[in-house]
């Protein structure tokens, strides 16, 4: 018999996650992320901009843990080299907004051919 895969592709539920983070921790920033928190669909910019709202200013090595870890998926990095395009950045300065490395984005542009 033939075995069927099917990939499955999860994706945390980031509304959900940042609603609790924003509830038991930052309940003062609620305002400012609320423009967020409506949106049906997220990328990653909405992640990142929740991001800064939620943790600029604060030394916690948990942040620094997750700056390390992210995780891009093929629509978010094609809408960051799309950025890229409209600003007329060079890697280094998509880089330092994103704070990504610029090896990352090299990396990018060489395999989607941008």
């Amino acid at each position: 018999m033939d075995e069927k895969v099917q990939k499955v592709v999860s994706r945390p539920n980031y509304k959900c996650i940042y609603k609790d983070i924003i509830e038991k921790k930052h309940p003062d920033k609620w305002e400012k992320c609320q423009a967020i928190l409506a949106k049906d669909e997220w990328k990653i910019k909405d992640i990142l901009q929740l991001d800064k709202i939620l943790f600029i200013g604060t030394e916690d090595d948990e942040i620094e843990f997750n700056k390390k870890h992210r995780f891009y998926d093929e629509s978010s990095i094609l809408d960051i080299l799309r950025f890229q395009k409209e600003k007329g950045y060079n890697n280094g300065e998509l880089a330092s907004h994103f704070n990504i490395s610029r090896n990352t984005i090299t990396k990018w542009k060489r395999l989607f051919r941008v």
